[in-house]
């Protein structure tokens, strides 16, 4: 990767970015281009593709083979370096370079390119921004005591009557080859049984003997046959002193319940907070009219793309599949995304223009503390991988990512919350110079939720 580079004020929002090229990286474009080049060309002797260095240069001159290399390569050497310098370029770069003496030794080009202008906000102070209060629903505790009761629940016999669901069974399996499987215990409504197989045992008494038939997920069929030889149900103990005792480190259900609400609350207040950092970055880029534009949105939108469809590849979805089952189209799709990608630089270039503005500046030494925990989280050695991250220059890119978040944190500080109820209040008002948007519809990734 090619080193993050040195960036020159130009003045009228133009900077000159200087890039160092490393000498494996020259020799990995001469090799790409040598590879292109070598099947392009036709040489007497040789298959294409198949002819060796000296050969091709000597047929297509080596000032070609070194311009071929520089000019296919420099885009993602600018690139890169203008995304860990953290430029946002609005317009295509002028390089200027001469080309590599060989690939032995680093080389450098120069790029000056018109940027993205830090923008004019307006004084976040003043900003009000609806924030939630954390109300506990009586239903998260009661699931959450139902949960311990399951816990610490009692199974006793139930041979008197049918299965019904929730009761836990002891079978015999037997397929139609013979292969038996005895003294299986499964619970009906678990989901561990086929739905056919579950279906058969509920309503069966102990001795019964239930035949099913199934679908494969293959498309093939089965058969199975299942005997009921017990039946137990579970007794779930009452909500009290003793289930807290018997399920908890607490003496009495007061005590449960508000190690219940807290940690429940705790929950929610994180929820809510995070929420209200979204808002009040959104209200700042409302007001501010700040606006994502130019190439870094469109290789913003690039990057969206390309993980969206890793991520269907990584859950064996092709794209078609995943536009056959929800019914969008590719002209959907990446509108959607480049929206979200504008989105997503604005908010950014609005933080920068906080940071700038309350003159936030991050030391090495809260890098290297960022550093350091990550490598701890990650069982790596905390020197080792500090003195890596000087060594390539990333610790540039983390020094703004520290940067940006505190510069959320100032402004989710001063921003002034309100009940979410006088925010709707206010939004149900409408004035002409107020319309609204359509709501912003996060970008689907298999997996996740709507909400």
């Amino acid at each position: 990767m090619a080193d993050m580079g040195q960036v020159e004020e130009l003045g009228g929002n133009r900077v000159r970015l200087t890039v160092d090229v490393s000498p494996h990286e020259l020799e990995h474009a001469v090799d790409h281009a040598a590879s292109d080049l070598a099947g392009s060309v036709k040489i007497p002797g040789f298959r294409k593709g198949k002819v060796p260095m000296p050969v091709l240069i000597s047929r297509v001159g080596r000032e070609r083979l070194w311009t071929e290399a520089v000019e296919s390569h420099i885009g993602g050497w600018f690139w890169s370096a203008a995304a860990r310098t953290r430029l946002r370029p609005i317009a295509a770069p002028d390089y200027d370079f001469e080309l590599p003496a060989s690939h032995d030794e680093p080389w450098s080009f120069s790029a000056t390119v018109e940027v993205q202008p830090t923008p004019e906000i307006v004084d976040w102070t003043t900003l009000e921004v609806p924030r939630a209060e954390a109300a506990i629903p009586e239903e998260l505790v009661q699931r959450e005591l139902d949960a311990l009761r399951q816990s610490v629940a009692e199974l006793v016999p139930a041979d008197d009557r049918p299965a019904r669901e929730g009761d836990t069974l002891v079978i015999d399996l037997v397929s139609p080859d013979g292969e038996s499987q005895s003294d299986t215990v499964v619970e009906l409504g678990s989901g561990r049984l086929v739905a056919e197989v579950e279906a058969a045992l509920v309503g069966a008494s102990v001795g019964d003997t239930r035949d099913v038939s199934y679908e494969l997920a293959d498309g093939g069929a089965a058969a199975v046959s299942v005997t009921v030889k017990h039946v137990n149900e579970q007794v779930l103990p009452d909500v009290d002193d003793e289930l807290a005792r018997a399920s908890s480190e607490f003496d009495t259900l007061a005590e449960l319940r508000t190690d219940i609400e807290g940690r429940i609350r705790e929950a929610l207040d994180e929820e809510i907070e995070a929420a209200f950092r979204g808002s009040a970055l959104d209200v700042l880029v409302r007001e501010s009219n700040v606006q994502g534009a130019g190439p870094l949105v469109e290789a913003r939108a690039r990057e969206l793309l390309e993980g969206f469809v890793r991520s269907l590849a990584n859950r064996g979805l092709s794209p078609d599949a995943y536009f056959q089952a929800t019914g969008q189209t590719p002209e959907q799709l990446t509108v959607q995304v480049r929206t979200e990608a504008s989105q997503s630089v604005a908010r950014e270039l609005a933080l920068e223009a906080v940071a700038e503005r309350a003159g936030i500046v991050i030391a090495d030494d809260d890098v290297e503390q960022l550093v350091r925990e990550q490598a701890v989280a990650a069982g790596e050695d905390p020197d080792e991988v500090v003195a890596d991250v000087w060594a390539h220059g990333h610790q540039e890119a983390l020094r703004e990512d520290l940067r940006l978040r505190a510069a959320l944190d100032r402004l989710a500080a001063d921003v002034k919350p309100i009940p979410v109820e006088q925010a709707a209040a206010r939004e149900a008002i409408w004035t002409p110079d107020k319309e609204k948007a359509p709501e912003e519809k996060k970008l689907w990734t298999p997996g996740s939720e709507e909400r």
